[in-house]
């Protein structure tokens, strides 16, 4: 056989080869689905997770190797990519402590595709302290925002609460970010909490008075921010905590606010919880919450 002939019949095989995997990947998943993650440690900062491989669905010429990627579930058909790795296990590193993820695994190849694992919920184990949290706001379309924190060390030494920062996220619906934050009653005294208020105003579309770039925001977008709580002093010993934190909100005009598309809302159900999207930094590390989760 002459080498043109060679290369050629080589050419079509590699032309079939591919054709086969994108027809399976046309008509469904090439790649079988991932196991079910498996917790196997479990430690402040991190999470080491486990699962029973893929493999190639039909012909075996296709198969390429599978890169499993970590995936954290925020909401229908919307995912965050954790990590990913050509093993069945991975060790992250990039996770708040204290915090619940829903998590599953997926498995991508060139040219084909797996469904993902069914997922397990996992709630990282905590760090130098949590947050609890209690609404005291019935009402989330009233004129005021009304609850109460309270700061627990959680580690293994004293925690100083001077390099604590707990933020409460919220939106500014309408743009209007006037907010006066209000200390109402602490167990260890409203004097030693300094609350500020963040917020950040989304870019808008090109500005019609100057060059192309952003401008302002198409008006009634909500601006994205937070409360964030600091400490003059004073030092927890573990499993120690700061008591209650009564703390309310108004605007400047006492206008009605919208709570309920604020990240760190909970409805009110006059119990204590770990709310963990209220986000907690100890000297910049995050300890607790995460937004992404």
């Amino acid at each position: 056989m002459s080498a043109r002939r060679v290369a050629a019949v080589v050419a079509l095989a590699a032309l079939a080869s591919l054709l086969a995997v994108n027809a399976a990947s046309a008509d469904g998943p090439a790649i079988s689905t991932p196991g079910n993650p498996v917790v196997v440690a479990n430690e402040p900062h991190q999470l080491t997770l486990s699962w029973a491989p893929s493999t190639w669905i039909g012909d075996p010429a296709a198969q390429q190797p599978i890169n499993y990627e970590v995936q954290a579930l925020l909401g229908p058909n919307t995912y965050r990519w954790l990590g990913t790795t050509l093993d069945t296990t991975i060790t992250l590193t990039d996770l708040a402590p204290g915090t619940t993820y829903w998590i599953a695994i997926g498995a991508r190849a060139l040219g084909g595709y797996s469904d993902s694992s069914p997922g397990i919920t996992v709630r990282t184990a905590s760090g130098r302290a949590t947050v609890s949290y209690l609404n005291l706001d019935w009402s989330p379309t009233n004129n005021q925002i009304q609850h109460l924190l309270k700061v627990t060390n959680t580690g293994t030494g004293p925690l100083d609460l001077s390099g604590v920062r707990v933020r409460y996220h919220l939106r500014f619906e309408g743009g209007n970010t006037s907010l006066v934050p209000n200390c109402d009653w602490a167990a260890l005294g409203c004097d030693r909490i300094r609350q500020t208020v963040q917020f950040f105003i989304p870019p808008g579309g090109p500005s019609p008075l100057t060059t192309p770039g952003p401008g302002y925001p198409i008006p009634g977008t909500a601006a994205p921010g937070w409360v964030e709580l600091t400490f003059t002093g004073g030092v927890l010993e573990p499993g120690a905590s700061t008591g209650p934190i009564q703390l309310r909100h108004h605007r400047h005009s006492w206008s009605d606010i919208e709570e309920r598309d604020d990240p760190s809302w909970l409805a009110a159900t006059s119990q204590w919880t770990e709310n963990d999207k209220i986000t907690l930094d100890v000297d910049g590390v995050r300890e607790f919450g995460d937004l992404s989760s």
